[in-house]
């Protein structure tokens, strides 16, 4: 069980594959869950809760798989107060080394009306669930949703049962990002002074950033005596997402002289983590997100720049390595080989096999004669968003396109379906709309475009665009990327991956297989 008796160290709970996961168009495929589960065990973090096992079979699956392969961080799974869900999630983190069931019920009045419960009613199921949650696992967790809501007497009394009925960490969310820091600090400090046997339990903390404050409210619930703080990469999540792990880590690595707690991850390992959640989920970094963001470390004021090249600390409170950005930039070229090319990945914090990196560098010698400069950037956006093997139902084989003053632009796609070759030409208010037309001629579907978005990988006319994509079609939703040094094939292929990642999911869909469709009517 990871319990610490460090009265310093926080315990950090990572569920970017459960509660970030959730965020509209964040769904992850099988094999990216695994990989950022296995890069947030390396990186050192203490508990990974990886999904929400009743939600779905492929949910189950992924949890299980993680739970079987991890080597260091407990693993966990969500299930609601009843049974069958508890069950569920027993049975897929059963296999892992250090196994944790969390269980959880909203407690504010708002969430009480949704069940139909009393308040004694909703004591007695949390006793029962709760009792049976640790009969199962000696690790359980324990969270009142919308706690920060809940009325003080009723929240202190169902910690007081949840912890005498056998949970050994209890969760306080503010679900709704409702509180502010001096609030989040008083509510763990009088829950640790005034619920009996509080002191032999871990006391977490989890907030959204509904009002900007997640981090701060972490932060000083933390400074109130909580010793865990549930987090995400890049701070996704639902609406305005959650605690960003980076954030709270690097705050109190940076500022350990008035807040003197320390954590277990590996800071170095930060940014690479942070690059690949992005691409995964299809949820660029904006540029000036504290810690991960691309102009963190960027300066063009001339007086930063002076004060810079006189003493970086003159304006970096952290040096980039600490989360592991690389100094170097320009090395590479079409005159690079494949040693040089898995030695800088290898710097950029990537491990490739034989068959990736033969792949890998194709492609990459494909970039370096369109473009005179390849940066580091640009080798990330090739790693990052190279073919995916698992989406091979749609393949563009070719484009044109014609565009310009005269008229409406006009795309012709070549295409392989699911092995068979077809082409068509469309016309479009714009290249990238013509192109767009022409993939829905060659594969109909009612997919509606949420989201596209382009941004430079790089600077320079020659730079590869990375596009993202966004479609829903019938409640699912699904993201696609592609990165090129033509926007238009950039965005065409955006949207080929996005539709592939449509169809993988319509045909591993079932009713009330998607976590968003669970409701508390089914809480039994």
């Amino acid at each position: 069980m990871t319990q610490t008796t460090d009265k310093d160290r926080v315990l950090i709970f990572d569920t970017t594959l459960r509660d970030g996961e959730q965020s509209p168009g964040a769904t992850m495929t099988h094999a990216e869950k695994l990989e950022i589960a296995g890069l947030l065990d390396e990186m050192g973090v203490d508990i990974i809760e990886a999904g929400f096992p009743i939600a779905s079979e492929g949910d189950f699956k992924a949890v299980s798989e993680i739970a079987a392969n991890a080597r260091n961080s407990v693993i966990c799974g969500l299930a609601r107060a009843n049974m069958g869900d508890i069950d569920r999630c027993w049975e897929a983190v059963r296999s892992a080394r250090q196994p944790r069931i969390h269980t959880f019920i909203g407690t504010s009045p708002l969430h009480r009306a949704i069940p139909n419960l009393t308040q004694d009613e909703m004591a007695d199921r949390i006793h029962e669930t709760v009792t049976h949650a640790r009969n199962l696992c000696d690790n359980v967790q324990w969270s009142p949703m919308d706690a920060t809501r809940t009325e003080w007497d009723y929240l202190k009394r169902v910690v007081e049962i949840a912890i005498k009925a056998g949970a050994s960490t209890i969760n306080i969310p503010d679900t709704v990002g409702y509180t502010a820091p001096e609030e989040s600090a008083d509510l763990i400090r009088k829950l640790i002074a005034d619920v009996p046997g509080a002191d032999e339990v871990v006391f977490a903390t989890h907030c959204h950033n509904d009002l900007g404050m997640a981090t701060a409210n972490s932060l000083a619930a933390v400074a109130g005596g909580a010793r865990q703080i549930e987090c995400t990469i890049n701070g996704l999540g639902e609406r305005a997402g959650n605690t960003a792990l980076e954030e709270v880590v690097m705050a109190l690595k940076v500022r350990h002289d008035i807040m003197p707690w320390h954590t277990g991850v590996d800071t170095a390992r930060i940014m690479n983590i942070s690059r690949r959640v992005a691409t995964v989920s299809g949820f660029p970094v904006q540029f000036n997100k504290a810690i991960v963001g691309k102009n963190a470390f960027a300066h063009e004021s001339g007086i930063h720049q002076d004060g810079m090249l006189k003493n970086p600390e003159n304006f970096e409170i952290m040096r980039p390595e600490d989360v592991g950005l690389t100094e170097s930039n320009l090395v590479m070229g079409k005159h690079s080989g494949r040693a040089a090319l898995r030695d800088k990945l290898e710097q950029l914090g990537f491990e490739v096999g034989d068959n990736q990196l033969k792949d890998l560098f194709v492609r990459f010698k494909e970039l370096a004669d369109r473009k005179k400069e390849v940066f580091d950037d640009d080798i990330i956006a090739l790693m990052r968003v190279g073919e995916d093997p698992e989406n091979d139902h749609l393949q563009i084989v070719s484009m044109k396109v014609v565009c310009g003053t005269g008229g409406p632009a006009e795309a012709t796609v070549e295409m392989e379906i699911d092995g068979k070759d077809a082409s068509a030409t469309a016309h479009g208010d714009g290249p990238v709309d013509a192109a767009f037309k022409a993939i829905r001629d060659l594969f109909p579907n009612a997919a509606h475009l949420q989201l596209y978005q382009v941004h430079a990988v790089t600077e320079g006319t020659d730079a590869q665009a990375t596009v993202s994509v966004r479609l829903e079609e019938d409640g699912m939703i699904s993201t696609g990327q592609s990165a090129n040094t033509d926007t238009v094939v950039a965005s065409a292929k955006a949207y080929v991956n996005a539709l592939n990642r449509l169809i993988m999911r319509r045909e591993k869909s079932a009713p009330g297989s998607d976590i968003r469709e669970i409701s508390y009517k089914d809480v039994s």
